[in-house]
């Protein structure tokens, strides 16, 4: 028997392997016909993955983060920038409060636009004599305008921040993400099946760490509108990834009874069918959050916006590469577990040799020796399936019988046509 090239979807795969040295990347990317091979690679992928969480682990435990004043508590400033002092940009503030308090803050930013703009200070915690003398000099060189339209020390607000705040909102965080975890595993072993839950979960475990691992290695502040935006690209992520999960779902149904393609070269379909879709909605998603991001820092100042728009961006470039790289090797290895998805790549292995030995005329290839008899009846099924699949395409199947030789005369079979009666002279 040997192979018709016609593809489980319908499509020619005899031209694309004889013009896939003339397609260019892009088309390649584009019309998603299985030539990157992803999950032949995952070895390579499990330790470039493996090496970034360990890297990413190791700062947690041995730097540690850099937590905002929100949970390690602290003072809080806030006073108008309009003033009828010096001006009070970011530079100026901080150096105001170098010179009285003899350490730098926390965090100095500008907050909003025009009028309505005000400054912010985040420090350590003061006590009651620092923050007096903090304020008094801050009014000394800015004065800044008050409710009643002049100059006022009380338009200078401090509050103190306690960390229990940020405790509270770090075991809720906690609590949100274990109950997503478990909704998640739930639904995906009922909708899918359990292999795919698992590397899911996998992937999803991957983006967590390695986002945190990014704010503990660059030493981003880790404020509440973090614990937020993590949570987010959790939902982001597991949307990729059942994307796919759902292709490699569509191609390999019925995989056991057909001896076209292993599991594993399936599911290597179904991430080049969705992998232009993965990159599209990765790039569609980090558009409208680098311009959050933008807004947040050049137009806002630095504050919640910033934080949330920064651990998204992580988060998203952390999930589609997970989605794409991590989670469909995962569920192909744990799948090759299966007794029956073994016994079906053997047989596919066991039809290739036998049309490769066809095609080369190879003496006694017809019969394998580790082909069991019992396939016979299958693999001419799957080629009746195969030869219909090139009929409706328009694919002329190279199995058709023979042409008879040009000149010879097919003998009736049936009754002569020759006349009964006498002849005519």
């Amino acid at each position: 028997m040997t192979d018709t090239g016609v593809d489980t979807t319908g499509t020619d795969t005899t031209g694309q392997r004889d013009g896939g040295a003339k397609a260019s990347f892009f088309s390649r990317l584009y019309t998603g016909t299985g030539a990157f091979d992803v999950v032949g690679r995952r070895k390579l992928w499990y330790l470039l993955f493996g090496t970034l969480v360990l890297v990413c682990v190791g700062s947690i435990v041995f730097r540690g983060f850099n937590l905002g004043i929100d949970f390690t508590g602290g003072t809080q400033l806030q006073f108008p920038a309009a003033g009828a002092g010096a001006p009070a940009n970011v530079e100026n503030v901080r150096g105001v409060y170098e010179q009285t308090v003899g350490q730098e803050p926390a965090a100095v930013q500008t907050i909003g636009q025009g009028p309505a703009a005000s400054v912010l200070i985040r420090s350590e915690p003061l006590d009651p004599s620092q923050t007096v003398a903090l304020k008094q000099a801050l009014f000394d060189r800015f004065q800044p305008i008050g409710s009643n339209g002049a100059p006022s020390p009380s338009a200078i607000s401090d509050t103190a921040v306690s960390g229990t705040w940020g405790g509270q909102i770090t075991r809720q965080a906690l609590i949100a993400l274990a109950v997503f975890l478990v909704l998640v595993t739930i639904f995906l072993a009922f909708y899918f099946e359990r292999a795919m839950a698992i590397a899911a979960l996998v992937a999803l475990v991957h983006d967590v760490v390695v986002t945190m691992g990014v704010y503990s290695i660059i030493g981003f502040e880790v404020t509440p509108a973090t614990a937020i935006g993590l949570l987010t690209i959790l939902g982001f992520s597991l949307y990729d990834t059942v994307v796919v999960f759902d292709k490699v779902k569509e191609n390999t149904r019925g995989l056991l009874g057909l001896t076209r393609r292993t599991y594993s070269e399936a599911a290597n379909l179904a991430l080049n069918q969705t992998l232009m879709r993965s990159i599209n909605t990765s790039l569609i998603a980090v558009l409208p959050v680098v311009g959050l991001m933008v807004v947040g820092v050049g137009l806002l100042g630095v504050g919640t916006l910033a934080d949330l728009a920064l651990v998204q961006i992580v988060g998203i470039i952390a999930g589609a590469a997970s989605s794409v790289l991590l989670a469909t090797p995962i569920l192909v290895d744990l799948k090759q577990r299966d007794p029956r998805i073994r016994e079906q790549a053997r047989r596919v292995a066991a039809r290739r040799a036998r049309a490769a030995a066809a095609v080369t005329g190879a003496a006694g290839a017809s019969t394998p020796g580790d082909l069991d008899p019992s396939d016979d009846d299958a693999l001419a099924g799957e080629l009746r399936r195969e030869r219909a699949m090139a009929a409706a395409a328009g694919v002329p199947s190279r199995t058709a019988p023979a042409r008879r030789p040009t000149g010879s005369r097919e003998r009736p079979t049936g009754k002569s046509s020759r006349p009964t009666g006498k002849r005519r002279r």
